[in-house]
């Protein structure tokens, strides 16, 4: 559960910027959110405006152009979250003081001036995070429901895919010729997504015996998490689209497949998060070398 600063305000619609006074647009921390994500909602998911929207509402007092390093370093170690939810606000806060320092938020402000420039991000434990093996996405397959459920597990182990983008496939989008499906990725930016030979026949199994209409699933993406959770709970087996994520950077790794390529086929913009994904097997291949130093 993401932590709370004080109050929390609720969504309303964005105040017309030209029709305010300027001084009192620049102490006023709501108005200058909203800018900030209409300046951003062209380029960006509705998922990542949520985040965030979510994040700086609920940090508005560290919101404007006379704050302070100092103001954010006080925010930020009374708040009664993790390291890890920590992160998130700064991450979040991060961007918006980029943007409020820069051209872009039209205040002719200094980018020199930026509060964020003099202070570190919250230190995050690096964790190794769990991946599946082959075998046990296999029997994830083999437990699930329907023909449908089990082509959702099987794409999502081939492909890596984000819970929105496999959420969204249409029919239209599949090419079992090349084994390939069009998807509007993060960012809103058109890719690919690979799947093999046993996920191509469950998709045909699950579209000629129920014969989908638009979207291939005819679910919303609250349906699949569900399916995952009651899967999980069947199982004992950690079974959530990031887990599947992972585990198909990971098992990709091991396979010998280069960095580089896992990124563009699992739809990453750089290559931090592949390593992220990967240190185990990273880990694992050094093992391998490993001798013992006292015998």
């Amino acid at each position: 559960m993401w932590c709370k600063w004080r109050g929390v305000a609720q969504p309303g619609s964005a105040p017309e910027w030209g029709s305010l006074n300027k001084a009192k647009s620049l102490s006023n921390p709501q108005v200058l959110i909203d800018k900030f994500l209409t300046s951003r909602r062209q380029e960006l998911s509705p998922r990542t405006i949520e985040f965030y929207y979510d994040r700086l509402i609920r940090a508005k007092e560290i919101i404007g152009t006379n704050i302070t390093a100092q103001d954010i370093n006080a925010f930020f170690k009374y708040l009664p979250c993790s390291n890890g939810n920590k992160h998130a606000y700064w991450r979040a806060l991060t961007v918006f003081y980029r943007w409020l320092y820069s051209p872009k938020s039209g205040l002719g402000l200094n980018p020199q001036d930026n509060p964020m420039l003099l202070l570190d991000a919250p230190k995050v434990e690096k964790r190794i995070l769990p991946s599946l093996t082959p075998d046990e996405i296999n029997y994830l397959i083999d437990q699930a429901d329907s023909p449908r459920d089990k082509a959702i597990i099987s794409l999502f182990a081939d492909s890596g895919a984000r819970l929105n983008e496999l959420a969204n496939i249409r029919l239209s989008d599949i090419n079992f010729n090349d084994r390939l499906i069009k998807i509007l990725g993060k960012g809103n930016r058109e890719r690919y997504i690979v799947f093999g030979n046993r996920t191509g026949e469950l998709l045909k199994q699950w579209i000629d015996e129920f014969k989908p209409t638009s979207n291939l699933w005819n679910l919303d993406r609250w349906a699949i998490i569900n399916i995952l959770r009651r899967l999980q709970e069947r199982t004992g087996i950690k079974c959530n689209p990031h887990t599947f994520r992972r585990s198909f950077a990971s098992i990709l790794a091991k396979r010998g497949v280069d960095s580089l390529h896992i990124m563009r086929l699992g739809g990453w913009s750089s290559l931090d998060m592949v390593d992220k994904y990967t240190k185990s097997v990273k880990f694992e291949d050094s093992l391998k070398l490993y001798s013992p130093i006292v015998s």
